[in-house]
């Protein structure tokens, strides 16, 4: 029997990662994902084994580009798609901003993002196929008060995006940008803004469009793709 093709998650965790494991195992994938903490690992190993996948997780700190291309390098023969949804968001006046705190959110928004491309494109380019999806936000196309660091890491996230698509389409390489526009459902969105009071994300819905981009035919690329809840204003 065939090995089945890997989808990296860097970035997993409750929420979006749980989902976007789920939802890529149950199409025919094992999954890898990253993260620093293996707090996760049983339950989102449990949700890719009930999809018919095997989950690998892989403890790692993605603002090291050596250790990224050292923990995927025995599956690089085998990433199909890789998403890169870590971030570190932080929300606070810009004078109580330090410039180690505002360095941190951007090495993990967008250092991260670039340690990712940097271990898995090679093998996809000389493929020719492959699918490299970044999770983006509102922040990158709009800063908003309180939210100098986390808006300055997402502008970079998307201009290095837009960067890489340019760059690897021509290689068979699908970039692409997913912009999320609202709240995510999530236990760890509740602690951080409360019980909701209109309608938030349904992390499985988003994590479908995150697949439907990974399939989607050359002749019909989608780069950069907005998500937001239809009670969003916009």
């Amino acid at each position: 029997m065939a090995s089945r093709p890997v989808a990296v998650i860097a970035g997993i965790g409750e929420g979006l990662g749980v989902s976007l494991a789920r939802t890529f195992a149950a199409a025919g994938f094992d999954v890898c994902g990253l993260a620093r903490s293996d707090r996760m690992t049983d339950a989102i190993g449990r949700a890719v084994a009930q999809a018919g996948g095997m989950y690998t997780q892989l403890g790692c700190d993605v603002t090291v580009p050596a250790d990224v291309a050292a923990v995927l390098q025995p599956f690089d023969a085998r990433i199909a798609v890789a998403v890169y949804n870590a971030h570190a968001l932080l929300i606070e006046p810009f004078a109580q901003t330090t410039p180690v705190a505002f360095e941190q959110v951007w090495r993990v928004t967008c250092f991260g993002a670039m340690a990712l491309a940097r271990a898995v494109l090679p093998g996809m380019a000389a493929r020719g196929s492959g699918a490299l999806l970044f999770s983006g936000a509102t922040a990158g196309r709009r800063g908003g008060p309180h939210f100098a660091a986390f808006a300055s890491a997402k502008f970079a996230l998307r201009g290095l995006v837009q960067s890489l698509a340019r760059e690897y389409a021509p290689k068979g390489v699908h970039v692409a940008h997913v912009m999320i526009d609202g709240l995510i459902e999530a236990p760890q969105t509740t602690l951080r803004f409360g019980a909701a009071t209109v309608k938030r994300m349904d992390p499985d819905a988003v994590a479908r469009s995150y697949l439907d981009l990974s399939t989607q035919h050359p002749s019909a690329w989608t780069h950069e793709l907005e998500l937001r809840p239809f009670t969003g204003k916009f």
